[in-house]
């Protein structure tokens, strides 16, 4: 019988497997960054909501709770913004390159919130991970500013990664997801009412994009997110983030197939 490491593991690599065709769709997706993660978590939180209306789950928890569930949700929402306008101002092979920094910044983070020593194999892997984003660095030069929103969205992973870690060893995956999902609908909701974002043209979506957007959504998100929230509970945020380097492989090879000279 699989013990519950082992499974975690397993799950996670189907994720982080599915997680590779999210660059792919926000190559597709023709919206900007900003209003193509809006939809994405909003589309995603009414499947959760769907999902906990069909299996019951009591969705009470305390106000404390509920603010720091929409204030990591915060954070994902940027994550995901610089992360698909990344994408935009580059390429997917480079944003995705990039990303695989999270480790290194897991290394650090998790010992900062954990208050314990850092691993200092873990903190060589992850410098070894960044000496490999200098050399694309060097040689895509005309992707300064790809690369730079990519690790400060490496950065925003492994911080969730690393706060998430600490909601899941109390509360269930999906109540966690569905707030936290919320708190990024909210989140951009302000900053696209404040900076005039919302207009007529914002919801008139092509039907390609909301094709897109409902898989992007769905199964990329709404499932990935509450199983990658799951696996949490036994795996660490390190092992996590690492484990997640393995979505520049998938997301590249799938690149390279879809997009071919422009990767």
């Amino acid at each position: 019988m699989l013990s519950d490491n082992l499974k975690s593991q397993l799950k996670l690599h189907l994720i982080v497997f599915i997680w590779g065709f999210t660059a792919i769709l926000g190559k597709f997706i023709s919206l900007e960054a900003l209003p193509l993660v809006w939809f994405r978590m909003l589309f995603a939180v009414g499947f959760i909501f769907i999902y906990i209306k069909f299996k019951k789950i009591a969705t009470a928890i305390s106000a404390k709770t509920l603010l720091l569930f929409l204030l990591s949700g915060c954070i994902i929402a940027l994550h995901w913004f610089t992360f698909f306008k990344a994408i935009k101002v580059s390429n997917v092979s480079v944003t995705l390159a990039c990303l695989a920094t999270g480790s290194f910044f897991a290394a650090f983070l998790e010992p900062l919130f954990y208050k314990k020593k850092v691993v200092y194999y873990e903190a060589f892997f992850g410098v070894l991970v960044f000496i490999g984003v200098y050399v694309i660095f060097k040689f895509e030069g005309n992707y300064t500013t790809g690369i730079l929103l990519a690790l400060l969205s490496a950065f925003l992973s492994a911080l969730f990664a690393v706060i998430n870690s600490k909601f899941v060893k109390e509360h269930d995956a999906t109540i966690i997801s569905f707030y936290e999902l919320g708190g990024g609908v909210l989140f951009l909701t302000l900053i696209l009412a404040v900076s005039g974002g919302f207009s007529a043209t914002f919801f008139q979506l092509s039907i390609n994009d909301f094709w897109y957007l409902m898989l992007l959504s769905s199964i990329c998100t709404a499932y990935a997110f509450i199983v990658s929230t799951s696996v949490m509970k036994f795996l660490s945020p390190f092992t996590v983030m690492l484990t997640i380097n393995l979505e520049p492989i998938y997301g590249i090879v799938l690149a390279l197939f879809f997009f071919k000279n422009t990767e």
